[in-house]
């Protein structure tokens, strides 16, 4: 992770210009007590009126200068404080889309939303007004201190120690908020986590009835929050109103004080005027240390948090010599390939190869491990034992990218963004896919029909994960994205479950006439794989069956059980409509 005195390094020419003119800013502010002082003693007491026109001039320019500095200043740290954040939430993101599949099986959405969006949030206000403000305030107490003590330094004892005593209050303050802040962070990403759940799948909650349950279960997390902002406040409002009694008593005790001094003559009345004037200029830092330690505490275990995710390194990521092939052709062998998670074994000796341009079926029961076969095929995770080669070279010297973007993928999963449906089909090349291109793909994929059915036809937006789509038409077009690559290597992971079977028929068709296409199709229908030049059956992670869709029939084994069950359910399914 980089160090936040990297980002600033970034932008220290601009920090210098904002501290300058916030010094400026505080100088001024340090000249208009003293030209009160002069107004008192010379003008007022001295009799000298000729001063009076010179001096109330001086209070103009002082006050015209200190709304350009002031400006100067705050403008400056929003704006350095906006390009910091923007770039760290930028930063976290791509270490985010740098992790491996397994940390986002361990990892919570609304987690890495609540640490993308809030905690960045946290640090950017931290980096901008509330920073700005804690230089400020360390500024401007040590010029006030500075004039204070040139006037009377036994009178300028009193706040010095005053200030010293709301220091300490506030580091206290700091310790007991830091550790509030981190199970308020916690919490908020829980908060997140259940809310993007429950909103994700509301489809699911309604058709089961548990809106009561889902409510219960996020009051219990809202109850939980609310307590720790409560905690939080309690400490604020324990010590806060200490900072603001200083701020109105110090004027006070000052005043009192000095009028002993000017009484005795070791001050005058204008030099206790100004004093007056720098006292009050001490309390707004002070009545400002509790907020400013309440947000600086939030940052910090803001900070804390994101730097979790840094520790996190991708176990899957390029080799450091990789090798670069000029084309792939689709050419992939499983070689005594075993892959386990943690003590669960998933697959175990799985052996086979597929020559570029055929096609490989892959079938057995839920559980089985064939999506875990697309997975390590596209490295989502590494085989624990033998290895996958594309061409000859194992999968792991290949770089990432040009291994993903020469497999086209269908999931099981369809997932489509909240976009046009052209922008949904263009995803894998965005850039340089012509309309004309999109519109041959969703033909190929029966999604042509639909699509141009529709009001927008291709700029119509779906909504989130396709809502508003059925299942058969999200596949439709799940499967119009991967023909839209053409990449040398196809996957179809149980793609056409929810399509109809003369659709389904239609896409076997053209899937079919894509001969420079290796094809994987996993699927627990008969008919998606029948055609496949070789077929292998998985039991418990290994491969119990294998060869041609006849040769399977002639085995008599599994694969003879699953067409005897699906035929025979269809040819009952027929005859029941005959009879009608």
């Amino acid at each position: 992770m980089k160090k936040l005195h990297t980002y600033i390094g970034r932008y220290l020419g601009g920090y210098l210009f904002a501290i300058f003119s916030m010094v400026t800013a505080i100088v001024l502010d340090m000249i208009y007590p003293a030209i009160t002082e002069d107004i008192v003693d010379e003008v007022i007491l001295g009799g000298k009126i000729e001063m009076l026109t010179k001096l109330l001039v001086g209070i103009v320019i002082v006050g015209v200068g200190r709304c350009i500095f002031g400006y100067c200043k705050e403008f400056t740290f929003d704006r350095l404080a906006s390009g910091i954040g923007s770039q760290m939430r930028k930063d976290l993101f791509d270490h985010v889309q740098t992790l491996s599949m397994r940390y986002f099986d361990d990892t919570n959405t609304g987690e890495l939303m609540a640490r993308v969006k809030d905690d960045i949030d946290k640090i950017w206000n931290a980096l901008g007004f509330v920073g700005m403000l804690v230089i400020e305030v360390v500024v401007h107490v040590s010029f006030v201190l500075y004039c204070m003590f040139s006037l009377n330094w036994k009178l300028a004892l009193v706040p010095l120690c005053t200030m010293v005593i709301c220091g300490a209050v506030a580091i206290v303050m700091e310790r007991k908020l830091d550790k509030v802040y981190e199970d308020i962070s916690e919490e908020n990403a829980v908060l997140t986590t259940v809310a993007e759940e429950n909103l994700a799948g509301v489809r699911t909650v309604k058709a089961f009835a548990r809106e009561k349950f889902e409510i219960e279960k996020f009051l219990s997390h809202n109850s939980r929050y609310y307590e720790l902002n409560i905690t939080q406040s309690r400490v604020l409002v324990k010590y806060y109103p200490l900072f603001q009694f200083v701020g109105k008593v110090l004027p006070v005790c000052t005043t009192i004080l000095g009028g002993l001094f000017v009484v005795k003559g070791e001050m005058t009345l204008g030099a206790l005027v100004a004093f007056v004037e720098y006292s009050r200029n001490c309390t707004w830092p002070m009545e400002m240390l509790g907020w400013l330690t309440n947000d600086v505490s939030a940052a910090v275990a803001s900070y804390k948090k994101i730097r979790k995710i840094y520790a996190v390194e991708a176990e899957i990521k390029n080799t450091e010599n990789p090798v670069q092939l000029e084309q792939v052709e689709g050419n992939i062998a499983f070689e005594h390939v075993s892959f386990a998670l943690g003590e669960k074994e998933i697959l175990k000796d799985i052996n086979f190869s597929i020559p570029a341009g055929k096609t490989l079926g892959i079938m057995g029961a839920t559980g089985s491990g064939k999506s875990s076969i697309v997975n390590l095929l596209q490295r989502f995770y590494d085989v624990t034992e033998g290895a996958i080669r594309v061409d000859g070279v194992d999968v792991r010297e290949l770089t990432l990218q040009q291994l993903r973007s020469n497999i086209s993928v269908v999931l099981q999963d369809v997932f489509l963004f909240s976009d046009t449906i052209e922008e949904n089909i263009k995803m894998g090349q965005r850039n340089r896919l012509p309309i004309e291109e999109v519109r041959l793909a969703a033909e190929a994929a029966q999604a042509r029909d639909f699509i141009e059915k529709m009001d927008e036809q291709y700029d119509t937006v779906v909504g989130e994960r396709g809502v508003g789509l059925s299942g058969g038409q999200k596949q439709r077009i799940s499967i119009a994205r991967a023909l839209s690559k053409h990449s040398p290597i196809l996957v179809l992971d149980d793609s056409t479950s929810a399509l109809d079977m003369d659709t389904e028929h239609e896409i076997q068709k053209m899937l079919n006439t894509l001969n420079d296409t290796t094809k994987i199709i996993v699927a627990h229908r008969i008919s998606a794989v029948r055609h496949a030049d070789e077929i292998i059956y998985l039991e418990d992670g290994r491969i119990a069956e294998r060869g041609t869709h006849e040769e399977l029939l002639s085995k008599k084994g599994l694969y003879y059980n699953t067409y005897v069950a699906q035929y025979s359910a269809l040819a009952m399914r027929s005859a029941a409509v005959t009879d009608r």
